[in-house]
């Protein structure tokens, strides 16, 4: 029984350990912490629970992670030791709802760089790093400490995201489908360009036109069949939440993590494509000083170097500067196609005070040879030709004109004030410049009925692209009694300035495909003489502003999201084109090309529900709206914008202590005024009605041990034209029509319907591979056709990858800091076709990569 006067000492025991936490949180002279070292009461009466088993109710929000720290001490009664002077200025995130103690550090220490060991009710602090093999370090540095939604995530799981909601979200409380790649999974995979990084993500296909893509998403704004697709429309790319149009963004060097919105986005970014967008984040300033160099080395003569250093300017560090840079030479699988880069960017960041900070990025690339192939006929490479298939380093081009040269340049602010605890002003700006000049031969019409010649037709071209955008937004968080409400009300706008100076020569000589000759092609891009040609300038410009907003509610286990927007664009073009033959020659045609200003009202609704065991079932309904800007058919009318709506439905799943994150969405997408190619006319397109995009998408992210990563997934896509008055022509695999068929109920051409993704790394405990460590990936890719009437398939193909990475710091203590690394894609060089079209002037298909070896040193001090 207790006696009286127990509960007094008590009290006073724990007011003296209440003291001895404040010296030892406010002492210059002792650093470390302990917090919580007063017993509980459970304790005091001799009853002691396991505190790793417990449930608790946590609610922490956001903030200083020594603050944190000591709330969740107190909440818990747990001892966490931590060097005070190390956690200093760390960004702890929200914690909030029932769960474990480890669950709730574990949630709150995402991103920090830092995780915790325990010993029963003891806990203490050890970086991240400690837990993480790094590989060669093309991407650059270790591991640093911004906030969870925007840095590269721990292994292969991110579990924030600030894309799906422009807050800092649990990507389980979000109801659509956000996948990460972290920088981890980067590494490992030593991925050249981010069409690379999206090898293994669900519901994106990426690799579509082989070699002739130059790793850049952003294509096409609405859709099409090239560049990168998602859920069947094409991408649009964006950096650090703006769009961007620029080659330079595809460079995987300058970036921190990439990420994948499946699904309209249209509610918090404007006009972007219904399958999504892709986002990265460009390397910014970090709180913890990297300093890294890598020298690369690859097949088809490949040397690479690339540089990542970041330190503090000041002594207090409110001032920060990081800066990255490559440079690479390489030739490519195809004779006479080259690719070389150097590019740098330079960041600084300003915490001008505990509320405030400004960061600055600059960013320049020059690329004097994009490595770009121009593609094959089908006979040849689909099936055999006349002398068999058509070898991958055949050039059908011709050295004489072959010139891609493109110049990016950036400049970039990120500016962001909290009020108060409750609401942030956040602005975001970029402005883009880039520049190509391209001079080459690319295939037209089919292959002669002698099975060896093929027409070219030399192009000569100067473009220049110009775009401003910038992202208000107020983030609010607020309760109203048992109910929390966090809120973003925001402006945006983008200019999109393009020119085009283009000339054609239809005059140049075939081609032999099995025996070419080179240095015979002498276009000439003047009127004179007795050559054919097409000229056409080109001068538009695009406008696009959106207010919105959006607000997430939390109620215990319940997440609901509501957002609306209101989108105003308009278009201006100018066109001026004239034809010249050895008889005659045409005039001038000017004409000016404007799409109807419109506007659109979008919204989206969903919700989540966190069971305490880690499953989150959730729902979604988001409608879509991008205007087809520069698309015309053919009599000059102005194509409709794409709009449309989409349900998902869908699990996600993070098993309880473990860093395993599984999901599975189904969804259904309808869109209208989806445009093809038009059958009758080359270079116009069509309306081609209604398609319906419907699937299921699968996935796994995982950290199964600290030594053995995962990432999986399954992706099926069934999209088909639902509603068309349309009619498309089916051709032969020579390039013959056969016949006009209804574009109703066909499938759209160049997507696959099944995909199946693995890649895993696994380094073995260190007594028995010190240092060493291996992985391995396989890309199933099925089929596809050729074309949107159906004409042929292209066969579906499986790939494998592997690689090898080396930490030599486990031989001799002077080599700390040193790795190497091998990376194979392709391992067994399959020689396989990405994809094909079909055309009046011919259908072109495109070859796959062959066995890429690629080897790195990365040193890190």
């Amino acid at each position: 029984m207790m006696e009286r006067g127990d509960a007094p000492r008590r009290t006073k025991n724990r007011t003296r350990c209440g003291v001895l936490i404040r010296q030892l949180m406010t002492g210059s002279a002792l650093t470390w912490c302990a917090v919580e070292l007063c017993p509980s009461p459970a304790m005091a009466q001799g009853t002691v629970v396991p505190v790793a088993a417990q449930t608790l109710s946590v609610n922490i929000p956001a903030g200083e992670l020594n603050h944190a720290l000591l709330t969740l001490s107190q909440t818990a009664h747990l001892q966490i030791f931590y060097d005070m002077d190390k956690v200093k200025g760390l960004h702890a995130n929200a914690v909030s709802g029932t769960m474990t103690a480890d669950q709730a550090l574990s949630r709150m220490l995402s991103g920090s760089g830092y995780s915790f060991s325990r010993t029963g009710n003891k806990i203490s602090l050890v970086p991240a790093a400690a837990n993480i093999t790094l590989g060669p370090v093309r991407v650059g540095g270790t591991l640093n400490t911004h906030e969870a939604a925007i840095g590269p995530g721990v292994g292969y799981v991110a579990k924030y995201t600030e894309t799906g909601t422009k807050t800092d979200t649990p990507i389980t409380e979000i109801p659509n489908s956000v996948y990460v790649i972290t920088k981890q999974e980067i590494l490992d995979q030593q991925a050249q360009n981010i069409n690379e990084t999206l090898r293994y993500m669900p519901g994106v296909y990426a690799e579509g036109n082989g070699t002739a893509t130059n790793g850049s998403a952003a294509g096409s704004l609405a859709n099409g069949t090239g560049g990168i697709m998602m859920r069947g429309f094409a991408a649009t790319q964006y950096v650090d939440g703006i769009a961007s149009r620029s080659l330079s963004a595809g460079e995987t060097a300058f970036v921190e993590r990439v990420e994948a919105l499946n699904g309209p986005a249209s509610v918090l970014y404007g006009q972007v494509g219904p399958g999504g967008l892709i986002a990265t984040r460009l390397k910014q300033p970090t709180d913890t000083p990297i300093r890294n160099v890598t020298l690369g080395f690859g097949n088809w003569g490949r040397y690479e170097s690339t540089f990542d250093v970041s330190d503090k300017i000041t002594k207090s560090g409110n001032l920060k500067y990081r800066i990255a840079g490559i440079g690479v030479t390489q030739g490519t699988q195809t004779e006479y196609r080259d690719y070389k880069r150097v590019g740098v960017l330079p960041s600084v960041k300003w915490d001008i005070d505990d509320k405030t900070s400004l960061t600055l990025l600059g960013e320049y690339m020059y690329t004097p040879a994009d490595g770009t192939d121009t593609g094959y006929p089908g006979i040849g490479t689909l099936v055999p030709g006349k002398f068999g298939y058509i070898p991958r380093s055949r050039y059908l081009g011709d050295p004489s004109l072959n010139t891609t040269v493109t110049r990016d340049a950036a400049f970039e602010y990120q500016f962001s004030h909290k009020f108060n605890k409750m609401f942030e002003f956040q602005q975001t700006f970029r402005y883009e410049k880039s520049d190509t000049n391209y001079k080459y031969l690319y295939l037209r019409g089919n292959l002669q009925s002698d099975g060896e010649t093929i027409d070219r037709v030399a192009w000569n071209g100067q473009g220049g692209r110009r775009t401003v955008g910038l992202d208000n937004r107020l983030i609010g968080h607020i309760s109203t009694g048992s109910v929390k409400h966090t809120f973003v009300v925001g402006m945006d706008f983008r200019k999109v300035d393009i020119l085009q100076d283009l000339v054609y020569d239809y005059s140049i000589p075939s081609v032999n495909i099995w025996n070419p000759s080179y240095y015979t092609a002498y276009p000439n891009f003047t009127i004179s003489g007795a050559d054919t040609l097409a000229m056409q300038n080109l001068s538009q410009t695009q406008y696009q502003k959106g207010i919105y907003f959006q607000e997430q509610l939390k109620f215990g286990k319940l997440n609901v999201m509501l957002g609306g927007r209101q989108d105003w664009y308009n278009y201006t073009g100018l066109v001026y084109s004239r034809s010249h033959d050895a008889t005659s020659t045409s005039a001038w045609k000017a004409g000016t090309r404007q799409h109807p200003s419109d506007n659109k009202f979008t919204w989206r609704a969903g919700f989540t529900y966190n069971f305490d065991f880690g499953l989150v079932p959730y729902f979604s309904y988001a409608t879509s709206f991008i205007p087809q800007v520069g698309s015309f058919d053919a009599s000059g009318q102005a194509a409709k914008p794409l709009t449309g709506k989409q349900f998902e439905a869908g699990l996600k799943y993070l098993i309880p202590r473990t860093d395993v994150l599984l999901t599975a969405a189904a969804y259904h997408i309808k869109e209208n005024h989806y445009l093809i190619t038009d059958a009758d006319n080359p270079g116009h397109q069509v309306d081609a009605g209604t398609v319906t995009s419907k699937g299921v998408e699968l996935s796994a992210h995982a950290n199964i041990t600290k030594d053995l990563h995962l990432t999986a997934s399954y992706s099926f896509n069934d999209m088909r034209v639902t509603k068309s008055d349309t009619s498309v022509w089916q051709y032969t695999m020579s390039g013959s029509q056969v016949k006009k068929v209804s574009e109703q109920g066909k499938y759209v051409g160049g997507l696959p319907r099944n995909m199946v993704n693995m890649f895993v790394d696994y380094t073995p405990p260190a007594r028995i591979f010190q240092g060493f460590g291996i992985n391995f990936g396989v890309r199933y890719i099925g089929f596809t056709w050729a074309g949107n009437g159906e004409s042929y398939k292209v066969p579906a193909y499986i790939l494998f990858d592997a690689g090898a990475h080396y930490d030599f710091g486990h031989l001799s203590p002077i080599l700390k800091g040193l790795k190497g690394q091998l990376a194979m894609s392709n391992l067994a060089n399959t020689r396989y076709v990405g994809s094909c079209g079909t055309g009046v002037g011919g259908g072109t298909c495109y070859y796959g990569q062959g066995r890429r070896v690629y080897g790195s040193f990365s040193y890190s001090w």
